[in-house]
């Protein structure tokens, strides 16, 4: 079961994305269970104080009280991995959720239009990130690395060396076999000898990957445009 938040001052949007994420979770076949909040600080003590999980949050930016700006950045290190989908009617907002590792900007006018199809991309994540792992066999250890805890992956010699939230673990494999192996668009070349992993993608900035735990990686020349190219498909970044 996924778990979703849903938080805007006006209840009317808010029975209006709730009727739209239900239809979403029908479209792919998976239980969703919806809290709506019209008050920000309610949410922001569900989650800091009773310890309440969400898979993702549909939030309204311009709010009375605290921001959803604000609110992203107070909910982050509670939930590290949760999905923040951005509905707002000010599209300069959109640099400032780039910087927070918002999921998706959606424009409030363009919200029955384009909202289904940030919530879909969001739980379509959640069940890949959720459902896949890369194993490493040898004839003393069998080892599986959840494709959601993996950061990146660098050569090391003839080794592949793997940064997941566990710590690194080397496979005896080319990095071009382990890529392979992995068959999974989310995980993209930053340079000849180094994989990263688009969830864990907080910023580009100056020709390097800011990762969620704070490594910075560098772009090379010849793949920073196909890079930010990359990202911007992957997370469908409309603005």
């Amino acid at each position: 079961m996924l778990h979703i938040a849903i938080c805007d001052d006006d209840e009317r949007a808010v029975c209006s994305h709730r009727k739209i994420a239900e239809e979403c979770f029908r479209q792919c076949g998976c239980v969703g269970e919806i809290a709506a909040y019209t008050d920000s600080y309610h949410l922001l003590c569900d989650i800091t104080e009773d310890d309440v999980f969400f898979d993702f949050i549909l939030l309204d930016i311009e709010m009375p009280g605290s921001s959803g700006m604000e609110l992203a950045r107070k909910i982050k290190p509670y939930l590290p991995n949760v999905k923040i989908i951005f509905i707002t009617s000010h599209i300069e907002y959109a640099i400032d959720a780039f910087e927070l590792s918002i999921f998706r900007y959606v424009p409030k006018e363009e919200a029955n239009k384009r909202l289904s199809a940030a919530i879909l991309d969001a739980i379509r994540l959640i069940l890949l990130e959720d459902g896949k792992s890369y194993t490493i066999r040898t004839n003393s250890r069998l080892e599986k690395i959840p494709y959601r805890e993996i950061y990146y992956i660098e050569r090391d010699g003839k080794n592949a060396s793997i940064a997941a939230s566990g710590g690194l673990s080397k496979v005896r494999k080319s990095l071009r076999q382990v890529y392979e192996e992995l068959n999974a668009q989310e995980f993209i070349y930053i340079d000849r000898g180094c994989i990263v992993n688009l969830i864990h993608i907080m910023q580009v900035k100056d020709s390097m990957v800011i990762l969620k735990n704070g490594m910075s990686l560098p772009i090379s020349r010849s793949h920073l445009q196909e890079v930010k190219e990359q990202i911007n498909t992957y997370w469908g970044a409309h603005i």
